[in-house]
C-alpha cells in the first residue's frame, strides 16, 4: 500500500512540474531531439552511463529495475561494476539514499523521479523528449540566479548545471517581446528586451520600445567558447534523453516491430482474401 501511495506522489510531483515549465516556456519553440538516438544500442548505453553517474545521485527511477539495462545489451556484472553506487542489487528498483523531505529542505523541492520523465513532460505544444533535450542544453550562467545558473526552458530552475564541466562556457543572448502597460496613460506597448550573459554570468541588457504593434515572443542564441566541447555535450545529451525515453517506454521498440509485421500480415490476408473472393464468386455470376 505505501508502495502504491509513493508512486501517485511521485506521478502528481511530475505532472505539476510539466505544468511549470510549461508556463515558464510557453513562448518559445523546443529544439527537436533527434530521435533516431532511441535506436541506437550505443547511444542508449552511454545514456544509461551518464544517468547513472550524474542523475542518480538526486533523481530515482522508482518504477524500473536495474535489470531492465539487459535489453539494452548489458549483462548484470557490467550494470553491478559500472551502474550501481552502493548496495542495490541488479533486481532492486532504481533508488536514492536521500530521502524526499531532506531534499525539499535542501532545494526547496525534492527533484522528481524519472520513471516516466518523458510523458510526464509531454504536452500538447512539445514532445517530452523535446522538452528535456532543449532543459539539458539550455543552460547559462546567471550571477543574479541562488544557483549561479538559469535556464531557457524553465526559467529560474532550481536544478544546477550538473553537466557545465562538459558542455564547458559559453555566451548567452536571451532576446523577449513582452507587453507592458502604462500606469500614467493606461496604454499598452511592446517592449523587446536583449539581455546578453558572459561566460561567467554577468549581464547586460538593452530595452527598445517597439510601439502598440507587435507580438510576445522569446528566442535565444548560445555562443560556445570551444564548439568541440559543445557539440559532444549536445550528442551526450541526445544519449541521456534517449535513455530516459526507453525506461519510460521500454516496450516501444518491440511494440512497433510487432505492429510492422502485423501490418505486412494484413496486406498479404487482405490480397488472399481478395483473390479467394473473386474464385468463389466466378461461377455465380
Amino acid at each position: 500500500m505505501n508502495n502504491i501511495v509513493i508512486r501517485i506522489a511521485f506521478a502528481v510531483a511530475s505532472l505539476l512540474g510539466a505544468g511549470s515549465a510549461l508556463a515558464a516556456g510557453a513562448h518559445m519553440a523546443m529544439e527537436e531531439w533527434p530521435s533516431d538516438r532511441g535506436r541506437s544500442v550505443a547511444s542508449l548505453q552511454n545514456g544509461a552511463r551518464l544517468f547513472a553517474n550524474y542523475c542518480t545521485g538526486c533523481h530515482s527511477a522508482t518504477l524500473v529495475r536495474w535489470n531492465l539495462l539487459q535489453n539494452i545489451g548489458l549483462d548484470e556484472g557490467q550494470i553491478k561494476d559500472f551502474l550501481i553506487f552502493g548496495r542495490q542489487k541488479v533486481g532492486d528498483t532504481i533508488r536514492i539514499a536521500a530521502a524526499p523531505a531532506d531534499q525539499k529542505a535542501w532545494f526547496g523541492k525534492a527533484p522528481p523521479d524519472l520513471s516516466v520523465i518523458t510523458r510526464a513532460r509531454t504536452s500538447f505544444d512539445y514532445l517530452g523528449t523535446d522538452y528535456i533535450y532543449t532543459l539539458l542544453r539550455g543552460y547559462y550562467r546567471d550571477n543574479s540566479s541562488p544557483t549561479g545558473w538559469n535556464n531557457v526552458a524553465y526559467p529560474n530552475i532550481g536544478m544546477p548545471h550538473i553537466f557545465w564541466e562538459s558542455q564547458g562556457p559559453r555566451e548567452a543572448t536571451i532576446e523577449q517581446v513582452h507587453e507592458r502597460k502604462d500606469e500614467k496613460t493606461g496604454r499598452t506597448h511592446y517592449v523587446k528586451a536583449v539581455t546578453s550573459y558572459d561566460p561567467s554570468g554577468n549581464a547586460t541588457r538593452k530595452e527598445t520600445d517597439l510601439g502598440a504593434t507587435g507580438s510576445e515572443s522569446f528566442s535565444y542564441t548560445f555562443k560556445p567558447l570551444d564548439q568541440l566541447q559543445a557539440r559532444q555535450f549536445d550528442s551526450d545529451a541526445a544519449d541521456l534523453v534517449a535513455f530516459l525515453a526507453f525506461i519510460t517506454d521500454p516496450s516501444r521498440s518491440k511494440r512497433i516491430q510487432i505492429g510492422v509485421w502485423v501490418l505486412i500480415f494484413l496486406a498479404l490476408f487482405s490480397v488472399a482474401a481478395w483473390r479467394l473472393n473473386a474464385v468463389y464468386w466466378k461461377d455465380i455470376k
